[in-house]
């Protein structure tokens, strides 16, 4: 009964215009004629009530009073009041001097004085309520610019329990919009940004609409030139209809957005199969995982060496603890005897394979175990494929696997490699080869972040360094569609679109954060560290149906001198030297 509708508030407020119109005349009077109204000067008055009356409430509605919620009344609001009556009376002198004999008496003086009246207690009665119940809560509401007229607006405004904002205009590029109203909000073109921010004092931005990269920078930018850095975005949920607000991050800022995902391939693909993911707890892995989930696997097999990583995706896909669709197995791939057990009880139609260590520092201090998890671990997953006759083997590599400078792109070269030339029999074997993706554990944006929080610098290796980056998700949707499309020994290569320098992804964190007192040090390329990453070796890609994937050219290399090759490599001395014979492009970089 309580709860507040339009109907209701509508309601609420002709009625209080109605009572507050009938005093504020009626007192105007006494206060004229010093409390002793003659009794000929009340012969007319209710005819001037409703004259007046009427047009208020004619005015009002054409200014959209009725709409305004109490917790969006603003300094806004009582221009527009201040507005309205200026408008009501000059009208009402009109129609006075037309009809003066009719209306007579009356003294001109009590309609200036209910105008004070009624300009003073009709704002007060709007202002009293948000003025109570912002003192209670002890709620700032700030001044909010809403860009872009997508229907969510309506759902955002009325969420009066969740929305901590006050939005007073709107913004949108869609010409047609300009100048209409969503829920007594004007809409106002993209050109009217900055004297809207000015006028209306904007503290607080909500992006209500998708749009592009470029697009989504711009705003940004325009916005932090005026130093507002409260800047909400809405985020589709997954698997729900539903939306909800979050701060803009640099993920949504540089993320690449491909417009050719085809989900049904990807369903099709996945659908009905027992899907093995090794390495299922990372970044990558993870999310594959989920995907698979969502595109229908009949059975997931989450393969991890750690505990925590995978408890904890274990945890998020398993929806009862007696669900045979979520298994986990913690072993690592480096064990062929193991692992062999897996394949044999659990059978999978596809291996996912995205086990790796892939910090480069870390696999350059400690070499063996870099060649022994990347390598072995990837050649004893094919292998087994290949014996228990899995359908398809997708192998997640790098872009640091193209002409590589260091041995964690080199170990992941190797397994490229293998995974070409292997003789596969009948399951199809195919890489997937992309750049980093935002977000991911150990990478520059996590670094970047506890940096800031921490009230530190930030610091980047070297002025002029870039990466390739696309969002975890999208990435590995690609992974899967360019999966489904693959016969065997391709190597897809997904579009990350433009590499992106680090010191500007630095520099949009800072804004993000609005601390000025964080500065961008340089501390020097790290070993095997490059300026700039590639994703082909050489211009023989293809294309294939998608223009986000291509297809990069096969690289023969006899099998059995690549076997007699790799298990060499775990023994010599000079692994280096042995990395840098079997993929002669190795250009070790030590800085």
């Amino acid at each position: 009964m309580l709860s507040p509708t339009p109907l209701k508030r509508i309601t609420f407020f002709l009625l209080s215009d109605f009572l507050i119109s009938l005093f504020t005349l009626y007192f105007a009077y006494n206060l004229r004629f010093n409390f002793q109204i003659p009794n000929n000067f009340l012969d007319n008055f209710f005819v001037i009530f409703f004259i007046l009356f009427i047009l208020k409430v004619s005015i009002f509605i054409n200014f959209r009073l009725y709409r305004t919620a109490w917790r969006f009344f603003s300094l806004y609001e009582v221009k527009k009041i201040i507005i309205a009556h200026l408008i009501v009376y000059l009208i009402f002198f009109i129609i006075f001097i037309i009809f003066n004999e009719q209306m007579s008496p009356l003294a001109r003086s009590i309609i200036i004085i209910d105008f004070m009246l009624s300009l003073v207690f009709i704002t007060l009665l709007r202002l009293f309520k948000r003025i109570i119940s912002e003192n209670k809560k002890n709620i700032d509401y700030k001044n909010t610019l809403i860009i872009g007229a997508d229907s969510f607006v309506k759902t955002l405004i009325t969420d009066k329990k969740n929305l901590k904002y006050t939005p007073v205009a709107i913004i949108d590029k869609n010409k047609n919009l300009e100048n209409t109203y969503m829920l007594n909000l004007r809409v106002y073109s993209f050109e009217d940004l900055e004297k809207i921010i000015k006028s209306k004092s904007i503290e607080a931005v909500i992006i209500c609409k998708e749009y592009s990269q470029k697009e989504l920078i711009d705003i940004f930018e325009k916005l932090n030139e005026f130093n507002i850095n409260d800047i909400k975005i809405v985020n589709n949920l997954k698997n729900a209809d539903t939306k909800q607000l979050k701060d803009i991050s640099v993920e949504d800022l540089l993320a690449r957005h491909p417009k050719d995902l085809d989900k049904q391939k990807i369903e099709n693909f996945i659908k009905n199969k027992v899907v093995l993911i090794t390495g299922a707890g990372g970044s990558i892995g993870s999310e594959i995982s989920r995907q698979c989930k969502l595109f229908g696997a009949k059975q997931l097999i989450l393969l991890d060496h750690s505990e925590y990583n995978l408890y904890a995706i274990t945890e998020e896909l398993k929806a009862d603890p007696k669900d045979t669709n979520v298994i986990s197995v913690m072993q690592t791939v480096r064990n062929i005897g193991f692992i062999e057990n897996t394949f044999i009880k659990y059978k999978p139609q596809i291996v996912i394979h995205a086990a790796a260590y892939k910090h480069v520092p870390l696999v350059e201090e400690n070499i063996l175990e870099g060649i022994s998890n990347n390598v072995m671990g990837t050649k004893n997953c094919i292998d087994l494929s290949i014996k228990y006759g899995v359908e398809k083997f997708v192998l997640i590599s790098t872009d640091k696997a193209v002409r590589p400078t260091n041995v964690m792109g080199t170990t992941k070269r190797i397994c490229e490699l293998y995974a070409q030339n292997v003789k596969s029999d009948k399951t199809e074997i195919v890489v997937v080869r992309f750049g980093n993706v935002l977000g991911s554990s150990g990478s520059v944006i996590p670094k970047f972040k506890a940096q800031i929080e921490a009230g530190k610098n930030i610091t980047v290796t070297h002025p002029d360094i870039t990466r390739y980056f696309m969002l975890i998700p999208e990435a590995c949707e690609l992974v899967l569609q360019a999966a489904s499309i693959g016969n065997g020994g391709e190597i897809f290569i997904l579009d990350m679109g433009e590499p992106i320098k680090i010191v500007d992804l630095a520099q949009k964190m800072i804004d993000l954060s609005g601390r000025s007192d964080i500065k961008i040090e340089f501390c020097g390329l790290r070993a095997g560290e490059k300026l700039y990453e590639e994703l082909l070796i050489n211009d023989s890609d293809k294309k294939t149906d998608y223009e986000s994937i291509t297809v990069a050219g096969k690289t023969e290399y006899d099998i059995d001198k690549l076997n007699a090759d790799i298990a060499e490599l775990l023994v010599i001395e000079d692994k280096l030297g042995k990395l840098k014979q079997i993929v002669p492009e190795f250009d070790h970089k030590m800085n």
